[in-house]
């Protein structure tokens, strides 16, 4: 009894300290690869890979061991120059934005279903603002007759944007169907990658 007694401290802070350091170890986290993203990313988010600026994708993405899952991608654009510091024109910097708000029924400049995303610096301290994920929509989410509220599919010329992600309004009403299933307050983050 008293052997087991005098190895009971030993044994209980030996298997303390492997647990602090478990704790403070963490178990490994998945996402993208960026130079601002956090160590740990959130079970859900979004990604934009940019390929071209009338081509790129947009990808709604779940943390997982390994490479992470993705459940949905879209062909999307941003801007209309790949120069990132272009005010209202380039596409978007890489890196870590927040997800601010979203909503089905905005009414600005643009229009619609949009999911509005943090103010951004590029590379030489250029801040990028008011940068949103829209389409070409009224504000009730309906096709218009103007060119900003109408989408046509004809060219890539919908695909442009002055900075923003911009998808078509199929995909758009898509993608907050899903999250929407998921809730959004699961997905805070995009991280913008190319």
């Amino acid at each position: 009894m008293r052997n087991r007694l005098r190895f009971t401290p030993v044994a209980l802070a030996t298997a303390l300290a492997a647990g602090l350091l478990t704790a403070a170890v963490g178990p490994a986290q998945a996402g993208p690869a960026t130079a601002d993203a956090p160590a740990a990313v959130p079970a859900y988010y979004l990604k934009f890979d940019k390929s071209s600026v009338t081509n790129s994708r947009l990808y709604l993405m779940k943390s997982v061991a390994g490479p992470d899952r993705v459940l949905a991608s879209y062909k999307a654009g941003s801007g209309q120059t790949t120069n990132t510091c272009t005010l209202n024109k380039g596409w978007l910097p890489n890196g870590t934005y927040n997800i601010e708000f979203h909503r089905t029924n905005f009414d600005g400049i643009i229009n619609g279903y949009v999911i509005k995303i943090s103010d951004k610096k590029c590379h030489n301290g250029t801040k990028r603002t008011e940068l949103f994920i829209h389409s070409e929509m009224r504000p009730n989410g309906t096709q218009g007759t103007i060119e900003s509220e109408r989408w046509t599919n004809s060219n890539p010329n919908d695909y442009y944007s002055n900075g923003c992600i911009k998808l078509n309004p199929g995909n758009i009403k898509n993608l907050f169907s899903k999250i929407g299933g998921l809730g959004w307050s699961r997905v805070t983050k995009l991280y913008v990658v190319s």
